[in-house]
């Protein structure tokens, strides 16, 4: 079983930057392939960033403000919001996938942008 926790939401103005973490309680947390998701009221779940080996895959909408990364020694994936725009208004999840399938996800972290 691995437990996710997110932190580093909140509230910021169009234009700001936001910093999530996610801290991981797995062994061999190296093995994961890491996610982060987002989740904006009344729309399904999609993805924003994937850090597979090392490689990263971005959504679109997200290439070029957002960037993810992962700290092994501290079992932590991090993703890096700048120039937020109301539309990145969600709620951002963190999820580990085992290379046999298996997933986990975290309780998610609100991310506000507004004026």
């Amino acid at each position: 079983q691995v437990q996710l926790v997110e932190s580093g939401g909140g509230s910021v103005q169009p234009g700001g930057s936001l910093r999530l973490s996610c801290a991981a309680s797995a062994d061999s947390f190296w093995l994961y392939s890491m996610g982060w998701f987002r989740q904006a009221p009344g729309k399904e779940r999609e993805l924003v960033a994937m850090i597979i080996a090392s490689r990263t895959n971005y959504a679109d909408s997200v290439k070029g403000r957002f960037t993810a990364s992962r700290d092994n020694a501290k079992s932590t994936v991090y993703l890096q919001m700048n120039s937020l725009k109301p539309e990145d208004t969600a709620v951002y999840y963190c999820k580990a996938r085992h290379p046999i399938g298996t997933e986990f996800w975290g309780q998610g972290t609100q991310v506000t942008v507004s004026s």
